[in-house]
């Protein structure tokens, strides 16, 4: 269970290192435009705002790691982290689009459920 756990926790950070080169690098390339929906206009404008989201993707995709890394030390983080996710991902789907829950929440539910369930 440990292990399904962690590659759970693995996905998640996967996913926001997706995100994290999404916002950062592709916002305004023909990728971010289709993944967010947007005309190359809107993308020019927040295009720095989208870098300062990407960059704290990355974040939650670090600290999802060391919490990987560290072994049964790392359930704190991985606890911390994945409730950021879920936390984030329940906010965009209020605030953005409610594909966000599903793409962003689900995942980190699903994880997070399985890391209390397996204890580390």
């Amino acid at each position: 269970m440990i292990i399904t756990a962690n590659l759970a926790v693995l996905f998640v950070a996967l996913l926001h290192v997706y995100f994290l080169v999404l916002e950062m690098f592709l916002w305004e390339k023909p990728a971010g435009l289709k993944a967010f929906g947007q005309s190359r206009e809107k993308a020019a404008i927040t295009k720095v705002l989208a870098a300062n989201q990407g960059l704290y993707n990355g974040f939650i995709a670090a600290g999802l790691l060391l919490g990987v890394i560290q072994g049964a030390a790392g359930y704190d983080f991985k606890v911390y982290f994945l409730s950021c996710v879920i936390i984030a991902g329940i906010y965009g789907a209020m605030t953005a689009s409610r594909k966000i829950l599903f793409i962003q929440a689900a995942p980190g539910i699903i994880a997070l459920l399985l890391v209390i369930y397996s204890g580390q």
